[in-house]
């Protein structure tokens, strides 16, 4: 269950990441606001998360589900790099991602 939610909380990570990209600086109202309650939700679910699971494990998880997830649709929405190396590292995250739920011993 915490790690449902810490994967829901990593959803929430890249909403805001991708939102900051359409708040213009915090200029633009509603995706200002739709940023902030994402920001909200990540933490806050990541904060319940870290109740069962080791925080450096959920912290890692938490952020490379961001990185990864930001970095996919920073390729399909502002048409960024799409270098093989780039993919290639990406799938790394994800690597490691897996390995830390594999390996971390909690839930």
């Amino acid at each position: 269950m915490y790690w449902i939610i810490l994967i829901i909380a990593g959803v929430f990570e890249v909403a805001w990441a991708i939102g900051l990209k359409y708040t213009e600086g915090f200029t633009k109202l509603f995706p200002s606001i739709f940023t902030i309650i994402s920001m909200i939700i990540s933490m806050g679910l990541l904060a319940y998360a870290v109740k069962h699971i080791p925080v450096g494990t959920a912290y890692a998880v938490w952020t490379g589900i961001g990185a990864v997830g930001t970095a996919i649709l920073g390729i399909i929405l502002f048409n960024e790099s799409k270098d093989i190396i780039r993919i290639f590292f990406i799938f790394i995250i994800v690597v490691g991602i897996v390995g830390l739920k594999i390996f971390s011993g909690s839930e």
